[in-house]
């Protein structure tokens, strides 16, 4: 929801900032060269790139040259153009701004992935160190990491099922590279997204499956990135290796 009102900013923006910054020019139209008023209003297209998107970007920069072109050559307040200088000054302007557009998307998208990087190593850190402390109970870890699941790969739902993976079911499954094994289909999971109801994860330690995380997915959801999906297996490892020593522990 925040991501759509971004967005939906960033169109406004888009649309309104050029001509706002072209209108702004207008004093400066004779006292400074027409590259550096195109200059300028690249400025003003980096500014909604980086709050947006790539869409909003190239918008920014296709109003950019209109209104370059409307308040700053001649003829005035026309959409024609007559010095082939100004032609050439357009178009740059308006290569440069798409160019730049891309870039900034770019480092947007590099920017929130190495923020959710650094909260899946954050997670892993301090659920790892609960397993060696013995700082809760499996069974508070295994509620921990059943929450963090749903964190993670922005689920409906998830229940943790004690005990092998017959008692659940034939469902499709998450396997430990973080593709999607369904039975008797070659599942994308990158094209095809969730599978229709449940999927298993197994939590399995020292080649024994503890018990199953049976995840629900929300419907028609964007499928989580394969690093999403590396750390729910690890999660789902960490919950088995502390029930299995507590199983260790009760044992005779």
């Amino acid at each position: 929801m925040r991501t759509s009102l971004r967005d939906a900013v960033a169109l406004a923006a888009a649309v309104l900032a050029p001509f706002l910054m072209a209108l702004a020019l207008l004093p400066l139209r004779t006292s400074l060269t027409h590259t550096n008023l195109a200059l300028l209003l690249v400025v003003v297209v980096v500014a909604v790139s980086a709050l947006g998107n790539r869409f909003a970007g190239g918008l920014a920069a296709l109003s950019a040259v209109a209104w370059f072109d409307f308040f700053h050559t001649e003829p005035y307040q026309s959409f024609h153009i007559q010095d082939r200088a100004d032609v050439e000054t357009a178009l740059l302007l308006l290569l440069v701004g798409l160019a730049v557009s891309q870039l900034s998307a770019r480092a947007r998208v590099l920017s929130r992935a190495a923020v959710s990087d650094a909260r899946h190593l954050e997670r892993m850190h301090d659920l790892s160190r609960l397993v060696r402390s013995g700082g809760c109970s499996a069974d508070e870890l295994v509620e921990r990491i059943r929450a963090d699941l749903i964190e993670v790969l922005d689920l409906r739902g998830c229940r943790f099922v004690d005990g092998s993976p017959p008692a659940v079911g034939p469902l499709p499954r998450m396997e430990p590279d973080g593709s999607l094994r369904v039975e008797g289909w070659i599942w994308d999971f990158e094209r095809q997204g969730w599978p229709d109801g449940e999927t298993e994860l197994w939590a399995v330690a020292h080649g024994r499956c503890q018990g199953v995380f049976v995840m629900t997915p929300v419907p028609g959801a964007v499928p989580p990135s394969l690093e999403a999906r590396l750390v729910a297996v690890d999660l789902a490892g960490l919950a088995a290796l502390a029930l299995d020593g507590q199983k260790d522990l009760v044992q005779p």
